[in-house]
């Protein structure tokens, strides 16, 4: 397996052992009072002293991982406990797989409270003539030193010995550092040192050396950096991990390019993991809105036109002021930075579907609140959208609205009239001939409806989600939906929330994202206790675009 594959999976390895790690807290204590007190630990990594400013992507684990497994024995049935324990230990092998290490026998003796794994560089040599070849470092924190001296020597002997393989000593800055030349092609960790109580690897002895340097340079490291102090500086809450990335450079590193398109856009994004009762949350911090203020969330309640939206819809949208949202998305994130292109990208989507431009004809006009949804079609087929807005400001909404029907009616769609559930509805469609057995036919095919509910205008791509969305049991507040409990676990002030219900939204993303299914062979874990995952905006402090997303796990 190439070194840069192994990598990509490992990293995904530790993210997801943090998922998961937050699962099983929530599920172990959610029935404690120690719920509202655990959360993880009040420190940042120690290993980012190791870590150079111009890394694109650091991620720390700052829980041992037998410690999340022995929090299983309290509380728990014995048949959940067995899965949890399964769970866990499958991840401990998925990320040593392409090591040939042992985690039980080799590792576990000596591993102390902290896992970080970065990528320093992405090109280490500079040398054109070979590719781009990343610098990785591994930092693992040891309550054993000298145990863990013991087994780099017996770990890289081995190796050499089963191959054409040779070990080089060598004494830098004050540590030993082992290197094995001509490694085999699973051993991509090739260089490793003990410095204090951490162990460093790395995929070559240039990346291990430069790790020393940067700890013994004070101003070197991610930790002196402004940006991720201030970062830091915003998480008040103990965490379980952290990952800090520069958006360009973790562009540029999965593009496997030796710099960033434009090298002068400096966008990083800080998350912290912490546990909260059902679940884990992620605090997030952006850098780079070329803005320098703060502001405060608009939203202090719930958003009332979510009410409409079916339970159990792949993705749903709510927030409010769509003009005035998507301005700032426009404005604020850096030109042709990966979000930028990410948010564009999935508006492009959306008017393809839907054959319409969003963002003319739609967006001016929705000032209050509202709501979008992709949900299951009742009759089995494609999956339809449903779109709620507050009628508010009245005359605009009305414009609006009525603008849209003027476009359905110029694409040659009939515009009528149509009773749906005691109310009228408006409907687009387009009358087709159908030919059987030489006999000719009509067949109306609807291609889109909307009806005023309430305060509400109710979009939908078919007459049954519109149906749906009427009678939605959420409408009626008749019960507690997955969707209510989400946002429920989100700050109350807030810019509006995207909701992803995992289960549903999976196999969509699998057809059009292959590396999705890469991913699984090191996350099933996760994916299988993963419900859904919600994410909320919550303005900005200090020049930083404050953001929770909240992970929703099961048993």
């Amino acid at each position: 397996m190439k070194q840069r594959s192994f990598f990509l999976v490992l990293l995904i390895g530790v993210v997801s052992l943090l998922s998961l790690a937050g699962g099983v807290l929530a599920w172990t204590l959610q029935s404690s009072p120690l719920a509202l007190a655990f959360g993880g630990s009040p420190r940042e990594p120690l290993a980012s002293l190791f870590v150079p400013k111009q890394s694109p992507v650091m991620i720390s684990l700052l829980v041992n991982p037998d410690s999340l497994e022995n929090l299983t024995q309290w509380k728990v049935s014995p048949l959940k406990r067995s899965q949890t324990q399964k769970d866990i230990r499958q991840l401990e092998t998925n990320l040593l797989t392409w090591t040939g290490l042992d985690y039980r026998k080799e590792i576990k003796p000596w591993l102390g409270e902290e896992i970080t794994l970065a990528v320093t560089s992405l090109d280490y040599d500079g040398n054109k003539n070979n590719g781009t070849q990343p610098g990785y470092l591994l930092a693992v924190q040891t309550k054993n030193p000298e145990l863990a001296k013991e087994f780099l020597q017996a770990a890289y002997s081995k190796s050499a010995l089963s191959g054409d393989s040779k070990l080089i000593f060598e004494q830098y800055k004050g540590a030993e550092l082992i290197t094995l030349t001509s490694p085999q092609p699973n051993t991509v960790l090739s260089s490793s040192a003990v410095l204090g109580d951490f162990v460093l690897f790395a995929n070559q002895p240039k990346t291990l050396r430069e790790g020393i340097n940067t700890l013994q340079v004070a101003n070197l490291s991610i930790k002196s950096s402004p940006t991720y102090s201030k970062a830091i500086e915003t998480i008040d809450e103990p965490r379980l991990g952290l990952i800090y990335g520069n958006l360009p450079l973790i562009s540029a590193w999965l593009g496997n390019v030796p710099s960033p398109e434009n090298a002068d856009i400096l966008q990083t994004v800080t998350v912290s993991l912490s546990l909260q009762e059902g679940g884990i949350v992620a605090q997030t911090s952006l850098s780079g809105d070329n803005q320098s203020d703060s502001e405060a969330p608009v939203l202090t309640e719930p958003v009332g036109a979510l009410d409409y939206i079916p339970s159990e819809s792949i993705i749903s949208l709510a927030g409010v002021n769509l003009p005035q949202l998507w301005t700032k998305v426009q404005t604020e994130l850096t030109e042709n930075s990966p979000l930028q292109q990410l948010v564009n990208d999935a508006v492009s989507r959306l008017e393809s579907n839907l054959g319409l431009s969003v963002t003319q004809e739609v967006f001016p006009w929705v000032k209050g609140e509202f709501s979008l949804a992709l949900t299951n079609d009742p009759n089995g087929g494609i999956p339809q959208w449903l779109f709620v807005v507050e009628r508010q400001p009245v005359e605009s909404v009305m414009e609006g609205i009525s603008h849209l029907d003027e476009i359905a009616s110029q694409q040659g769609l009939s515009v009528g009239s149509l009773p749906i559930l005691g109310n009228n509805a408006t409907i687009w469609s387009q009358l087709e001939t159908e030919i059987s057995k030489n006999v000719a036919s009509l067949k109306t095919l609807v291609k889109g409806a909307h009806i005023t509910i309430s305060n509400y205008e109710v979009f939908a791509t078919s007459v049954e989600t519109l149906s749906n969305a009427i009678k939605s049991p959420r409408s009626n507040k008749s019960d507690i939906s997955p969707l209510d409990l989400a946002v429920s676990a989100l700050p109350q002030n807030n810019d509006g929330y995207v909701y992803l219900n995992w289960p549903q939204l999976a196999p969509i993303l699998k057809q059009q994202y292959p590396l999705i299914r890469v991913a699984e062979l090191s996350i099933q874990p996760l994916l299988d206790h993963l419900n859904s995952l919600i994410f909320t905006s919550l303005g900005r402090k200090n020049g930083l675009r404050q953001a929770t997303i909240y992970f929703n796990l099961s048993p």
